[in-house]
Protein backbone atom coordinates (compact mmCIF):
# COMPACT_ATOMS: atom_id res chain seq x y z
CA UNK A 1 0.00 0.00 0.00
CA UNK A 2 2.79 2.12 0.71
CA UNK A 3 4.82 1.85 -2.45
CA UNK A 4 1.70 2.61 -4.25
CA UNK A 5 0.59 5.95 -2.18
CA UNK A 6 4.66 6.25 -3.30
CA UNK A 7 4.10 6.23 -6.91
CA UNK A 8 0.75 8.13 -6.80
CA UNK A 9 2.45 10.89 -5.12
CA UNK A 10 5.24 11.29 -7.78
CA UNK A 11 2.39 11.15 -10.36
CA UNK A 12 0.82 13.75 -9.07
CA UNK A 13 4.32 16.19 -8.09
CA UNK A 14 5.11 15.06 -12.29
CA UNK A 15 1.71 16.70 -12.87
CA UNK A 16 2.04 19.70 -10.65
CA UNK A 17 5.39 20.24 -12.36
CA UNK A 18 4.07 19.90 -15.90
CA UNK A 19 1.28 22.23 -14.97
CA UNK A 20 3.95 24.62 -13.63
CA UNK A 21 6.09 24.32 -16.43
CA UNK A 22 2.96 25.03 -19.05
CA UNK A 23 1.76 27.79 -17.27
CA UNK A 24 4.99 29.98 -16.44
CA UNK A 25 5.78 29.26 -20.33
CA UNK A 26 2.31 30.95 -21.17
CA UNK A 27 2.94 33.74 -19.11
CA UNK A 28 6.49 34.13 -20.50
CA UNK A 29 4.86 34.29 -23.66
CA UNK A 30 2.22 36.47 -22.83
CA UNK A 31 4.76 38.89 -21.43
CA UNK A 32 6.61 38.62 -24.39
CA UNK A 33 4.01 39.29 -26.72
CA UNK A 34 2.77 42.24 -24.37
CA UNK A 35 6.39 43.70 -25.79
CA UNK A 36 6.48 43.45 -29.38
CA UNK A 37 4.64 45.00 -32.09
CA UNK A 38 1.63 43.73 -33.20
CA UNK A 39 1.12 45.61 -36.82
CA UNK A 40 3.53 45.04 -39.41
CA UNK A 41 5.63 47.90 -40.57
CA UNK A 42 3.23 47.71 -43.98
CA UNK A 43 -0.05 47.11 -42.01
CA UNK A 44 -1.23 50.08 -43.89
CA UNK A 45 -1.51 48.49 -47.23
CA UNK A 46 -3.45 45.43 -46.15
CA UNK A 47 -6.98 47.19 -46.65
CA UNK A 48 -8.72 47.71 -49.77
CA UNK A 49 -9.72 51.34 -50.07
CA UNK A 50 -12.81 51.52 -52.35
CA UNK A 51 -12.55 55.52 -53.37
CA UNK A 52 -9.26 57.87 -53.93
CA UNK A 53 -9.47 59.47 -50.99
CA UNK A 54 -9.95 56.47 -48.82
CA UNK A 55 -7.00 55.05 -50.99
CA UNK A 56 -4.58 58.23 -50.42
CA UNK A 57 -5.16 58.75 -46.60
CA UNK A 58 -4.72 54.81 -46.02
CA UNK A 59 -1.22 55.16 -46.88
CA UNK A 60 2.16 57.41 -46.03
CA UNK A 61 2.34 60.66 -46.03
CA UNK A 62 5.38 62.26 -47.49
CA UNK A 63 7.41 62.84 -44.30
CA UNK A 64 10.46 60.60 -42.93
CA UNK A 65 10.14 60.03 -39.50
CA UNK A 66 11.95 60.06 -36.43
CA UNK A 67 10.49 59.08 -32.47
CA UNK A 68 11.55 59.66 -29.09
CA UNK A 69 10.97 57.49 -25.98
CA UNK A 70 10.92 59.12 -22.73
CA UNK A 71 10.63 57.82 -19.93
CA UNK A 72 7.79 59.06 -17.75
CA UNK A 73 8.39 57.87 -13.99
CA UNK A 74 5.45 56.22 -13.26
CA UNK A 75 4.16 53.04 -13.34
CA UNK A 76 1.33 53.10 -15.39
CA UNK A 77 2.32 55.30 -18.02
CA UNK A 78 5.82 53.82 -17.99
CA UNK A 79 6.82 55.72 -21.45
CA UNK A 80 6.11 58.53 -23.50
CA UNK A 81 6.65 57.28 -27.09
CA UNK A 82 6.81 60.03 -29.91
CA UNK A 83 6.92 59.95 -33.55
CA UNK A 84 7.33 63.22 -35.73
CA UNK A 85 8.14 64.64 -38.77
CA UNK A 86 11.97 63.92 -39.26
CA UNK A 87 12.23 67.58 -40.42
CA UNK A 88 10.76 68.86 -37.29
CA UNK A 89 14.56 68.93 -35.64
CA UNK A 90 15.53 71.55 -38.10
CA UNK A 91 12.24 73.47 -39.08
CA UNK A 92 11.66 76.96 -37.81
CA UNK A 93 7.82 76.16 -37.62
CA UNK A 94 5.08 74.58 -35.34
CA UNK A 95 3.42 71.34 -35.82
CA UNK A 96 -0.17 70.19 -35.54
CA UNK A 97 -0.39 67.21 -32.62
CA UNK A 98 -2.60 64.15 -32.88
CA UNK A 99 -2.74 61.74 -28.97
CA UNK A 100 -3.59 58.10 -29.53
CA UNK A 101 -5.66 56.54 -26.51
CA UNK A 102 -4.98 53.06 -26.45
CA UNK A 103 -7.76 50.56 -26.19
CA UNK A 104 -7.49 47.38 -23.09
CA UNK A 105 -4.08 45.51 -22.32
CA UNK A 106 -2.81 47.35 -25.55
CA UNK A 107 0.50 50.09 -25.24
CA UNK A 108 1.77 51.86 -27.67
CA UNK A 109 5.15 50.02 -27.81
CA UNK A 110 2.60 47.10 -29.75
CA UNK A 111 1.52 48.98 -32.90
CA UNK A 112 4.36 51.85 -33.61
CA UNK A 113 3.65 51.53 -37.48
CA UNK A 114 0.30 53.33 -36.45
CA UNK A 115 2.47 56.30 -34.89
CA UNK A 116 4.51 56.19 -37.84
CA UNK A 117 2.26 56.24 -40.46
CA UNK A 118 -0.33 58.55 -39.10
CA UNK A 119 3.53 61.33 -38.43
CA UNK A 120 4.26 60.68 -42.09
CA UNK A 121 1.45 63.45 -42.67
CA UNK A 122 3.24 65.87 -40.89
CA UNK A 123 1.93 65.36 -37.18
CA UNK A 124 3.35 64.77 -34.19
CA UNK A 125 1.66 61.87 -32.60
CA UNK A 126 1.72 60.78 -28.93
CA UNK A 127 1.13 57.83 -26.87
CA UNK A 128 2.13 56.60 -23.85
CA UNK A 129 2.14 52.45 -22.25
CA UNK A 130 -0.40 52.82 -20.11
CA UNK A 131 -2.84 49.85 -20.80
CA UNK A 132 -6.06 50.72 -19.15
CA UNK A 133 -7.07 54.41 -20.30
CA UNK A 134 -10.75 54.70 -19.99
CA UNK A 135 -10.76 57.36 -16.50
CA UNK A 136 -8.71 59.86 -19.41
CA UNK A 137 -6.47 60.60 -16.58
CA UNK A 138 -2.84 59.47 -17.98
CA UNK A 139 -4.11 61.03 -21.30
CA UNK A 140 -4.57 64.12 -19.48
CA UNK A 141 -0.63 63.50 -17.74
CA UNK A 142 0.52 62.55 -21.01
CA UNK A 143 -0.77 65.93 -22.26
CA UNK A 144 0.69 67.64 -19.39
CA UNK A 145 4.08 66.26 -19.95
CA UNK A 146 4.51 67.24 -23.67
CA UNK A 147 3.12 70.49 -22.90
CA UNK A 148 5.97 71.53 -20.23
CA UNK A 149 8.45 69.49 -22.69
CA UNK A 150 7.09 72.61 -25.56
CA UNK A 151 8.01 74.97 -22.90
CA UNK A 152 11.48 73.24 -22.11
CA UNK A 153 14.66 74.80 -23.84
CA UNK A 154 16.84 71.36 -23.30
CA UNK A 155 14.04 69.26 -25.21
CA UNK A 156 13.72 68.94 -28.67
CA UNK A 157 10.29 69.64 -28.84
CA UNK A 158 11.03 72.93 -27.61
CA UNK A 159 8.41 75.20 -29.55
CA UNK A 160 7.11 72.65 -32.07
CA UNK A 161 3.86 71.70 -30.79
CA UNK A 162 1.22 74.01 -32.41
CA UNK A 163 -0.63 74.14 -29.03
CA UNK A 164 -3.70 75.85 -31.05
CA UNK A 165 -4.10 72.17 -33.56
CA UNK A 166 -3.85 69.00 -31.10
CA UNK A 167 -6.73 66.51 -31.69
CA UNK A 168 -6.90 63.17 -29.79
CA UNK A 169 -8.14 59.66 -31.53
CA UNK A 170 -8.70 56.84 -29.20
CA UNK A 171 -10.27 53.09 -29.64
CA UNK A 172 -12.64 50.98 -27.55
CA UNK A 173 -11.67 51.73 -24.24
CA UNK A 174 -9.34 54.18 -25.36
CA UNK A 175 -12.40 55.53 -26.89
CA UNK A 176 -14.03 56.37 -23.90
CA UNK A 177 -10.54 57.62 -22.47
CA UNK A 178 -10.91 60.03 -25.52
CA UNK A 179 -14.19 61.09 -24.80
CA UNK A 180 -13.30 62.02 -20.53
CA UNK A 181 -9.84 63.32 -21.69
CA UNK A 182 -11.87 66.37 -23.53
CA UNK A 183 -15.14 66.43 -21.40
CA UNK A 184 -13.49 65.90 -18.25
CA UNK A 185 -9.86 66.97 -17.15
CA UNK A 186 -8.55 69.07 -20.24
CA UNK A 187 -10.44 72.33 -20.51
CA UNK A 188 -10.26 73.04 -24.24
CA UNK A 189 -7.11 71.82 -25.23
CA UNK A 190 -8.27 69.58 -28.05
CA UNK A 191 -9.66 70.42 -31.38
CA UNK A 192 -10.69 67.67 -32.90
CA UNK A 193 -12.10 64.31 -32.06
CA UNK A 194 -11.89 60.45 -33.12
CA UNK A 195 -13.23 57.38 -31.44
CA UNK A 196 -12.92 54.03 -33.16
CA UNK A 197 -14.96 51.77 -31.70
CA UNK A 198 -15.73 53.34 -28.38
CA UNK A 199 -17.43 51.82 -25.44
CA UNK A 200 -20.75 52.11 -25.02
CA UNK A 201 -21.99 54.55 -22.46
CA UNK A 202 -23.14 52.11 -19.88
CA UNK A 203 -20.06 49.93 -20.78
CA UNK A 204 -17.88 52.53 -19.77
CA UNK A 205 -19.36 53.03 -16.88
CA UNK A 206 -16.97 50.42 -15.42
CA UNK A 207 -14.22 53.58 -16.39
CA UNK A 208 -16.53 55.93 -14.88
CA UNK A 209 -18.80 56.70 -17.68
CA UNK A 210 -18.40 59.55 -20.12
CA UNK A 211 -21.07 62.27 -21.17
CA UNK A 212 -21.35 62.20 -24.95
CA UNK A 213 -23.02 66.03 -24.27
CA UNK A 214 -20.02 67.47 -23.26
CA UNK A 215 -18.50 67.11 -26.53
CA UNK A 216 -18.10 70.29 -27.96
CA UNK A 217 -15.50 69.97 -30.61
CA UNK A 218 -15.46 67.91 -33.76
CA UNK A 219 -16.23 64.45 -33.96
CA UNK A 220 -15.92 61.46 -35.86
CA UNK A 221 -17.15 58.46 -33.95
CA UNK A 222 -16.70 54.69 -36.30
CA UNK A 223 -18.15 51.44 -35.36
CA UNK A 224 -18.22 48.18 -37.25
CA UNK A 225 -20.91 46.11 -38.07
CA UNK A 226 -19.75 42.99 -37.19
CA UNK A 227 -21.17 41.15 -34.07
CA UNK A 228 -18.22 42.26 -32.07
CA UNK A 229 -19.26 46.05 -32.30
CA UNK A 230 -23.03 45.15 -32.28
CA UNK A 231 -25.14 42.42 -31.57
CA UNK A 232 -28.46 43.48 -32.57
CA UNK A 233 -29.14 43.21 -28.72
CA UNK A 234 -30.57 47.16 -27.42
CA UNK A 235 -30.29 46.78 -23.87
CA UNK A 236 -27.05 46.97 -22.36
CA UNK A 237 -28.34 46.88 -19.17
CA UNK A 238 -29.98 43.35 -19.53
CA UNK A 239 -27.79 42.03 -22.49
CA UNK A 240 -24.19 42.14 -24.37
CA UNK A 241 -25.26 44.44 -27.22
CA UNK A 242 -21.66 44.18 -28.13
CA UNK A 243 -18.87 47.06 -28.02
CA UNK A 244 -20.24 49.51 -29.57
CA UNK A 245 -23.67 49.04 -31.46
CA UNK A 246 -25.21 51.12 -33.77
CA UNK A 247 -27.50 53.12 -31.05
CA UNK A 248 -24.72 54.13 -29.40
CA UNK A 249 -23.15 56.16 -32.32
CA UNK A 250 -26.07 57.50 -32.59
CA UNK A 251 -26.35 58.28 -28.71
CA UNK A 252 -23.41 60.10 -28.99
CA UNK A 253 -23.95 61.80 -32.59
CA UNK A 254 -27.56 63.32 -30.96
CA UNK A 255 -25.57 64.31 -27.74
CA UNK A 256 -22.34 65.89 -29.07
CA UNK A 257 -22.41 69.36 -29.62
CA UNK A 258 -19.69 70.30 -31.51
CA UNK A 259 -19.71 71.14 -35.18
CA UNK A 260 -18.92 69.26 -37.93
CA UNK A 261 -19.57 65.75 -36.76
CA UNK A 262 -20.09 62.54 -38.50
CA UNK A 263 -20.84 59.00 -37.80
CA UNK A 264 -20.31 56.26 -39.45
CA UNK A 265 -19.87 52.17 -39.68
CA UNK A 266 -17.58 49.51 -41.40
CA UNK A 267 -19.41 47.47 -43.48
CA UNK A 268 -18.48 44.01 -42.32
CA UNK A 269 -15.85 44.91 -39.93
CA UNK A 270 -15.34 43.50 -36.22
CA UNK A 271 -13.98 45.33 -33.66
CA UNK A 272 -10.28 44.59 -34.30
CA UNK A 273 -10.45 45.32 -37.56
CA UNK A 274 -11.47 48.78 -36.69
CA UNK A 275 -8.24 50.67 -36.34
CA UNK A 276 -7.12 49.64 -39.45
CA UNK A 277 -10.14 50.03 -41.19
CA UNK A 278 -10.74 53.93 -40.19
CA UNK A 279 -7.14 54.75 -40.63
CA UNK A 280 -7.21 56.44 -44.08
CA UNK A 281 -10.69 58.60 -43.29
CA UNK A 282 -9.04 59.05 -39.46
CA UNK A 283 -6.39 60.81 -40.80
CA UNK A 284 -8.07 62.79 -43.44
CA UNK A 285 -10.15 63.92 -40.07
CA UNK A 286 -7.40 65.22 -38.58
CA UNK A 287 -5.85 66.91 -41.49
CA UNK A 288 -9.25 68.82 -42.45
CA UNK A 289 -9.75 69.76 -38.81
CA UNK A 290 -5.98 70.37 -37.12
CA UNK A 291 -4.23 71.58 -40.76
CA UNK A 292 -7.47 73.06 -42.89
CA UNK A 293 -6.71 70.25 -45.82
CA UNK A 294 -9.24 70.98 -48.15
CA UNK A 295 -9.06 68.07 -50.00
CA UNK A 296 -9.03 65.63 -47.35
CA UNK A 297 -12.36 67.79 -46.32
CA UNK A 298 -14.19 66.04 -49.67
CA UNK A 299 -14.54 63.04 -47.76
CA UNK A 300 -16.56 64.43 -45.51
CA UNK A 301 -17.62 67.41 -46.44
CA UNK A 302 -21.30 68.82 -48.81
CA UNK A 303 -23.71 66.39 -50.37
CA UNK A 304 -20.61 64.80 -52.85
CA UNK A 305 -18.43 63.47 -49.65
CA UNK A 306 -16.86 61.01 -50.65
CA UNK A 307 -17.64 58.77 -47.28
CA UNK A 308 -21.09 59.13 -48.45
CA UNK A 309 -20.27 57.12 -51.61
CA UNK A 310 -17.88 54.28 -50.48
CA UNK A 311 -19.52 50.67 -50.01
CA UNK A 312 -16.88 50.17 -46.98
CA UNK A 313 -18.96 52.79 -45.07
CA UNK A 314 -22.56 52.72 -44.51
CA UNK A 315 -24.97 54.39 -42.21
CA UNK A 316 -23.46 57.58 -42.01
CA UNK A 317 -24.78 61.04 -40.72
CA UNK A 318 -23.36 64.03 -40.95
CA UNK A 319 -23.78 67.51 -39.82
CA UNK A 320 -22.09 69.22 -42.98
Amino acid sequence: MKKVLKIVGIILLILVLLIAAVVGALLYKNHRDSLRAWLPENYYTLPQPELPLEGKYTGAGSYAVSHAVISYGDKTIQNVRVWYPADMETAARTWPVVFIVNASNVAALNYEPYFARLASWGFIVVGNDDRQTGTGVTTKATLDFMLALNADESSVFCGKLDETRIGIAGYSQGGAGAIRAVTEYVGGAFRALFTGSAAHSYLAQMWGGYDAAKVDIPWFMVAGTGNSDDTGLTDPAAEWTGVAPLFSLEENYAKATGEPKVRARASGAEHEEMQIRSDGYMTAFMLWQLCGDEEAAGVFAGEDAEILRNANWQDVEKSM
